[in-house]
């Protein structure tokens, strides 16, 4: 392959070579927009080095061949520099969303494809030859159709990654200003050059001058890399650290008007998708505010917290106020930080709530000690001195037979008592399991009614239930059977001879309602408040019976573990109404929990 070559070529093969050698030190940079322009340089050196040997070719052939070549840097420009301004200007999202990467690829290799194999379709060049009339041999050519179609697709991009550029870079911190406009002067120069050379303004005929406008590219990008450090110091879109930054930011003017602000702020408005915030007042945006308003007028800088609604919720902030007076930066200008505490109020609640349930806690385990000491004792003492008299052939048969029904209430309370503090103190194991599933309300009732009945029977109380067979619902069974058992056992213990207990069930709102009504003493209205938190003194019941005031809380815990409640209505002298709520139905955690995985 011959080669003439002239002063044209020797410019372009030179300048080629140095861009090659910025492309290699901007793409080895860390950064993802430096390595962008990185390539946008690699495309300007194959463009200048291949136009550069096609310039020094005498025959049509040889250019042909150095012309294929240019078009891989050509076709490539207007796509890196897309994506070099995308990056630089925080919205490489768009390729992701709005354009079709592929798409644009497409464009690049069909193009290229069309240069290649021109002779066999002659769709991007019409007509091309070797023109000798001039100072030295240059390939005259005339454009066909798919030449126009990628002039325009050029020059769309460039004008999209420069209008980018531009919206960017005003936003920009004023130390990167001079080093942006380095950066985008840089750019349009050769771009500026192509566009003059398409309309026809050439000083030799058929001498594409863009290339040559590289050397203006190298000379900026020298600039830029040695006075403002290019590649050391990359300017990020101010968009971008906005919204890394999780605090929403409001600046306002003198007229409380929003003048800039962040995304993160839309989260706290009342209509984050609809309302225009830039221009709109700050109480428009934060209605209701009268606090925090008055604090603004006061021109102090300052914390004051405030609490708003929006579609997401109820947020606790603390907006802090930063007033620039005159000494300051500005005077008319006010800037606002919203920090979110609704996570911190939440977990200082928790942690309250949690202090008050545990006092609660050692409070009930002082008085359950206080039971066991006394209550427990005593019975079992006087168990152990009947016996020892007994042994000792102190008391008679009859003198016993006198003292066994007081023993058999002693022994009936004692083991009730235990029985209670036992099912509390496994309510409260983290590890006590539950054995939920489905079972026959009506049944369970029945046994537990028959289990009663002789109690019932000796104060000549009558149990009615009327609770329809093959009502099923979801719960451990043992643990609703206890707290039935703790219910009928008081209702049996504060109704009057020939009183009435009666227990039904109905269905409501995903859970079956039992009651268990008796129209025994009542309840007290302050004790009713206290009926279920322990701090309720136990009462003796109609025939003295001692009561342990420890089975309504086992009954709250039990309930509660099976993700049903406990009420209770009662009228002091009237009578009293117990209601249950039992699932009918797992719960989504449990159906979840017991899915295959």
């Amino acid at each position: 392959m011959d080669f003439t070559f002239n002063a044209y070529s020797y410019f372009l093969i030179f300048f080629g070579a140095v861009t090659l050698f910025l492309s290699w030190f901007a793409y080895r940079k860390d950064h993802g927009a430096v390595r962008l322009f990185g390539l946008v340089m690699l495309s300007y050196a194959i463009w200048s080095l291949g136009y550069g040997f096609e310039l020094a070719c005498s025959n049509l052939k040889a250019a042909k061949l150095f012309i294929d070549i240019e078009y891989i840097g050509i076709t490539t420009v207007p796509l890196y520099w897309l994506l070099f301004c995308l990056k630089l200007s925080g919205k490489e999202y768009w390729y992701k969303r709005t354009l079709n990467l592929s798409l644009l690829i497409s464009v690049t290799a069909i193009t290229s494809i069309l240069v290649w194999t021109n002779d066999y379709h002659h769709l991007h060049y019409k007509h091309y030859f070797m023109d000798t009339t001039g100072p030295f041999p240059m390939v005259s050519i005339e454009p066909g159709i798919t030449y126009k179609i990628f002039t325009a697709y050029f020059y769309v991009l460039l004008a999209i990654g420069s209008y980018l550029l531009i919206t960017t870079f005003r936003k920009a911190d004023s130390i990167y200003k001079r080093q942006n406009y380095s950066i985008i002067i840089a750019a349009l120069i050769p771009w500026i050059t192509n566009i003059a050379y398409t309309f026809g303004f050439r000083p030799v005929e058929n001498l594409d001058l863009t290339p040559f406008a590289f050397a203006g590219t190298i000379t900026f990008v020298g600039i830029t890399v040695y006075r403002y450090k290019l590649f050391d110091v990359l300017p990020v879109a101010r968009e971008k650290v906005l919204e890394l930054i999780q605090d929403g930011f409001l600046v306002i003017d003198k007229q409380y008007r929003v003048i800039d602000y962040n995304h993160a702020i839309r989260k706290y408005l009342d209509e984050p998708n609809s309302k225009k915030i830039i221009g709109a007042s700050i109480e428009a945006l934060f209605p209701e505010q009268n606090a925090f308003f008055e604090f603004l007028r006061s021109h102090q800088s300052g914390k004051v917290e405030l609490r708003v609604e929006s579609p997401l919720g109820i947020h606790d902030l603390e907006a802090d106020i930063l007033y620039l007076n005159d000494n300051q930066l500005s005077n008319v200008a006010t800037v606002i930080n919203f920090q979110d505490l609704t996570h911190f109020k939440q977990v200082a609640l928790t942690s309250q709530q949690q202090t008050e349930e545990l006092k609660r806690l050692n409070q009930l385990k002082d008085r359950i000690f206080s039971i066991i000491a006394h209550d427990l004792r005593g019975p079992l003492v006087n168990l152990s001195e009947v016996l020892k008299m007994i042994s000792n052939d102190e008391i008679t048969i009859d003198e016993f037979k006198i003292l066994s029904p007081t023993l058999t209430k002693d022994i009936l309370y004692t083991t009730e008592l235990l029985e209670n503090i036992l099912h509390w103190s496994r309510s409260q194991l983290k590890g006590y399991g539950l054995n939920k599933e489905y079972f026959d309300l009506r049944s369970m009732i029945i046994n537990e009614v028959n289990y009663h009945l002789p109690s019932a029977t000796s104060k000549n109380v009558k149990i009615i239930q009327d609770v329809f067979p093959g009502i099923m619902v979801y719960a451990d069974m043992l643990m609703i059977q206890i707290v039935l058992r703790n219910l009928l056992s008081n209702a049996i213990k504060f109704c009057y001879d020939g009183c009435e207990i009666n227990i039904s069930s109905v269905y409501t709102k995903d859970k079956m309602m039992l009651t268990i009504h008796d129209n025994g003493v009542g309840i007290k209205e302050e004790t009713v408040e206290k009926l279920f938190s322990g701090e309720n003194m136990s009462t003796r019941g109609t025939s003295n019976e001692k009561g342990t005031g420890l089975g309504l809380v086992v009954c709250r815990e039990f309930m509660e573990r099976n993700d049903g409640t406990i009420n209770v209505e009662s009228e002091f002298g009237v009578g009293t109404r117990f209601n249950l709520f039992i699932p009918v139905a797992p719960a989504k955690d449990d159906f979840n929990s017991k899915q295959p995985k």
